[in-house]
């Protein structure tokens, strides 16, 4: 008789364990014991699928090439321990994600790959000042962070070999100074030179910048759905400044009457809609740019002394603007007119006053021999109808919701722009010199 095992066995001690049956590869199903996963069989739902048999294990004695090499094709009869991948030594603890199994009991941790991390968890770029970039992000977490190496577009940090990208200068009016100076200057020697040494050229010179003028606000207007033809427009202001030119004061009535009408009947041709829309477009047009301008025509015509009378206009004028925004950026506080121009101030038109009082007194005292406060009062008034001018080409601006007339000009904007305060100036140097210096023959 076989004594019991000391040690807690219940076989015999001359038990051969080679004469053991061989162990199954797979549990039997009728002793496995039943789990609650298991779903019970519904038995009025008709006849069920056989099951599918067990795939074996590629360690059986009659495993084939396509058994699975594990067990089942899962993986479920392995250890939870053999089905967490290796995490390396260095790998920090934050790369590591919740992974839930499908039959493992509890939620297990496993190693993430690098390129299956988000977006988030990438190091922030630091600008070399040691700051944040505000870079983008597409995740919209609490705790999003840029990736890493990337920059927002636009943006390039200067290097030894890359300096830095410099902006124009611009000062406290908005506009880059540099070119507005040089723009200027340019505009100043293209109406000097043939006003002194050519003035048939002038005259040229003077149709062109109404022309310039014409395109300009009648492309500005169409922004508020009024569409004025172009053509007789442009017709119309070169037939009404060479009238003034040749034939004085009632010839530039006489082109301004010839325009409207060409107009009308040109804007006929397009059908009654939104007619008296653009016939008002066209008159405003037509008395603004090359009925004000018609003036300047006169001024330079004017036997003699011509040349002279448009000088101390124009003069007047840039002394005027120049005062006005040396003031102004200088001392400027109290808005002249906040609604339609909120950088003009009283100081900076209190500037524009006295520049063109001054120059004006001097320069009419020394080429017409004019009292110098009959000058100071010629400054004055030109100074004045000058800022009108300005204004009310601020109000059509706004009206029409654009900043400039047009980019033509750097520095400036549009043509416009420069001849908004000298089209109100010159009806009034016309007036005012025809009084004070009388034309002679």
């Amino acid at each position: 008789m076989s004594h019991l095992n000391p040690y807690g066995g219940t076989e015999p001690r001359g038990w051969d364990r080679s004469d053991r049956p061989p162990a199954l590869p797979w549990p039997e199903r009728e002793v496995e014991p039943w789990s609650p996963r298991q779903s019970s069989p519904d038995l009025s739902a008709g006849p069920q699928a056989p099951p599918r048999p067990p795939v074996r294990r590629h360690d059986a004695p009659d495993a084939g090439p396509y058994d699975a090499p594990t067990g089942d094709r899962f993986g479920r009869d392995r250890p939870i321990a053999d089905r967490v991948r290796p995490l390396p030594d260095d790998a920090p603890t934050s790369q590591l994600a919740p992974v839930r199994d499908d039959d493992a009991p509890t939620t297990h941790l496993t190693p993430v790959r690098d390129d299956d991390l988000p977006t988030s968890q990438f190091a922030p770029v630091v600008d070399d000042d040691g700051s944040r970039s505000p870079l983008p992000s597409t995740d919209t977490g609490p705790e999003a962070v840029p990736p890493a190496g990337r920059r927002v577009r636009g943006r390039r940090r200067a290097s030894a070999s890359r300096p830095a990208t410099h902006l124009p200068t611009t000062g406290r009016a908005g506009r880059d100074l540099p070119a507005a100076i040089g723009v200027g200057l340019g505009l100043g020697a293209l109406v000097l030179v043939p006003l002194f040494f050519f003035l048939p050229g002038f005259l040229a010179v003077l149709a062109g910048a109404i022309g310039v003028g014409i395109w300009e606000m009648t492309r500005a207007v169409r922004r508020s759905g009024a569409h004025p033809p172009l053509v007789p427009l442009l017709a119309g202001g070169v037939l009404t400044v060479g009238l003034a030119w040749f034939a004085g004061p009632d010839a530039l009535s006489l082109g301004l009457l010839v325009t409207v009408l060409g107009t009308m009947v040109w804007r006929l041709g397009d059908g009654p809609a939104g007619f008296q829309r653009d016939i008002t477009a066209a008159t405003l047009i037509a008395v603004y740019v090359p009925f004000l301008g018609g003036f300047a025509a006169m001024l330079a015509a004017a036997p003699g002394d011509g040349h002279l009378r448009v000088l101390v206009t124009v003069v007047g004028v840039v002394l005027s603007d120049t005062g006005g925004y040396a003031a102004g950026v200088s001392f400027g506080k109290h808005p002249m007119a906040p609604r339609i121009s909120p950088k003009k101030s009283w100081e900076g038109f209190a500037g524009s006053v006295t520049a063109a009082a001054l120059g004006s007194a001097l320069l009419l005292w020394l080429l017409f021999d004019v009292a110098p406060w009959w000058g100071a009062l010629f400054g004055v008034a030109i100074s004045g109808t000058a800022v009108l001018g300005d204004l009310a080409e601020s109000m059509i601006k706004r009206d029409l919701g654009v900043k400039d007339m047009s980019n033509l000009l750097p520095g400036h904007g549009g043509l416009m722009d420069r001849l908004d305060s000298i089209l109100f100036a010159v009806p009034t140097a016309y007036l005012l010199l025809a009084v004070l210096v009388p034309v002679v023959g």
